[in-house]
């Protein structure tokens, strides 16, 4: 497993899993708040799965800055594409700004090297 691509690949994976947890119950805002943690408990559990050992995996050749930078920024991707695609709401000029402006102090850890 190539130590600088497969934390990205699961970190991208592991994030779909936690934008669902997190996110996922709004289209059934008429079930049980209860039976929203608990369904959202389950889907967590298989993102930590994917997110531990890809920070593990990681260590290798990044630090711990750039993992939780790289977390971030997949973050946001995944939660664009998540709101877009399944919420049906719409992202505007003023998130996109916002989402460039994270997207360029990610890019200062990295440059720091």
């Amino acid at each position: 497993m190539n130590p600088q691509i497969a934390p990205i690949i699961m970190l991208v994976a592991s994030n779909v899993f936690m934008t669902f947890a997190w996110y996922g119950h709004l289209k059934f805002k008429t079930s049980p708040l209860w039976i929203a943690v608990i369904a959202s408990w389950g889907i967590a559990f298989f993102e930590y799965w994917l997110a531990v050992p890809a920070n593990r995996i990681g260590s290798e050749v990044y630090s711990a800055a750039e993992l939780k930078t790289m977390q971030e920024v997949i973050t946001l991707i995944v939660f664009a594409g998540f709101s877009v695609l399944y919420l049906k709401e719409p992202l505007g000029w003023s998130h996109l700004v916002g989402f460039a402006l994270i997207a360029a102090g990610a890019a200062f850890i990295f440059h720091a090297k």
